[in-house]
């Protein structure tokens, strides 16, 4: 019996028994027997030339089945696969960009990091500012010297309005600094949805209206009412009736307390301006003059009468005071009747008379031809 050829190194291997693969060892020269964790598959970042690398921290797929893959069995042993070690280190690849996705079971996911903090949003700068000026301006040079302001900043009058003929207007400065009356009430009661109190003055009405948790906002052009208005924690813009107002044309109830139906001097335009700041329908509340006969137009100046004095000049102010105006019930309901408003209500509280009107509806946009 011949005996085989002597084998050369750079035979394969032959399996060293039944169903026992080897492989050849780094410099090739015999066969080395595969240990159970060869069989089971090279380990994650440990992979020959020849294998893809799959990314760290993410299974690799097992490849499809091939007749090469079979284990050999003892009737027809096969030739084993060869894998010969490649001795450069295979950097590990990134992980998978989502946490937890792809990772082996015993790796903890890292933990997410920590958001960084966003900083709180700036407000935008007030339109016109509703403190006091500052010491040394010429606003606070001129609120010091009003007679209005200091009455507020005392609670107290004397206070009046005079006319050029030396007639006075008495200001009841104690009532508006403090709570609400019995009139104010009957007021309070009939606001609807939210309240723009215009000339809200120290801002009673606006207080009141918001401790009852009623959407309000009140205008007036005294940097010292505005002030003392918010002190009592009501929301208050330093602003002209006249000027852009937050809201126009959704007010449900716009108030006119206190005679401001004179401001501007001019009612038939003040009921205009309200009718653009109401919602169509909305309630108009106004505070007209005891005198039924009263329907004046005229130029005052406010004074303590302790001097007789107006307050002193400032260049947005007229030399001569401003325009204001008085007008009884009569003259209201003309000039309501002008500008298509209607009368809703009228009553006498305290002494004081008032009236209610709702505003005009909206003109409809002429149909295209």
């Amino acid at each position: 019996m011949t005996s085989p050829p002597p084998r050369r190194p750079s035979d394969p291997a032959t399996p060293s028994g039944p169903g026992t693969p080897t492989h050849a060892d780094p410099a090739g020269l015999r066969p080395v027997a595969r240990t159970q964790d060869a069989q089971a598959g090279p380990r994650p970042g440990a992979a020959g030339p020849g294998a893809s690398q799959p990314p760290t921290g993410r299974p690799a797929a097992q490849p499809a089945a091939s007749p090469d893959d079979a284990p050999p069995t003892a009737s027809a042993p096969g030739p084993a696969r060869v894998h010969p070690a490649d001795p450069r280190p295979v950097p590990p690849r990134p992980a998978h960009p989502r946490p937890g996705v792809g990772r082996p079971a015993d790796v903890p996911p890292p933990a997410p990091a920590a958001p960084e903090p966003i900083p709180p949003p700036t407000a935008p700068p007030p339109r016109t500012t509703a403190l006091p000026p500052a010491p040394g301006t010429p606003d606070a040079d001129w609120d010091r010297a009003d007679p209005y302001a200091r009455a507020l900043r005392s609670g107290a009058g004397p206070l009046f309005l005079r006319r050029r003929d030396g007639w006075l207007l008495p200001l009841e400065v104690e009532r508006w600094c403090g709570v609400p009356d019995g009139g104010d009430v009957t007021v309070l009661r009939r606001c609807t949805g939210p309240v723009l109190d215009i000339g809200c003055g120290p801002g009673r009405l606006v207080a009141a209206l918001a401790a009852l948790g009623r959407p309000a906002l009140g205008v007036d052009v005294s940097s010292e009412a505005v002030a003392h208005a918010r002190s009592r924690g009501a929301a208050v813009l330093r602003r002209s009736v006249f000027e852009p107002l937050p809201g126009e044309g959704r007010w449900g109830t716009a108030l006119l307390i206190d005679g401001n139906v004179g401001i501007g001097g001019d009612p038939a335009a003040l009921l205009a301006r309200a009718a653009a700041l109401l919602r169509p329908g909305g309630r108009l509340v106004v505070e007209v003059a005891a005198d039924d006969d009263v329907d004046e137009r005229v130029h005052v100046h406010v004074t303590d009468g302790a001097r007789g004095h107006p307050a002193p000049h400032r260049p947005d102010r007229a030399h001569h005071g401003f325009p204001w105006a008085r007008v009884g019930l009569p003259a209201l309901l003309r000039y309501a009747a002008a500008g298509r408003w209607r009368e809703d209500d009228r009553w006498t509280a305290g002494g004081r008379r008032f009236a209610a009107l709702r505003a005009p509806g909206r003109t409809p946009r002429t149909a295209r031809r």
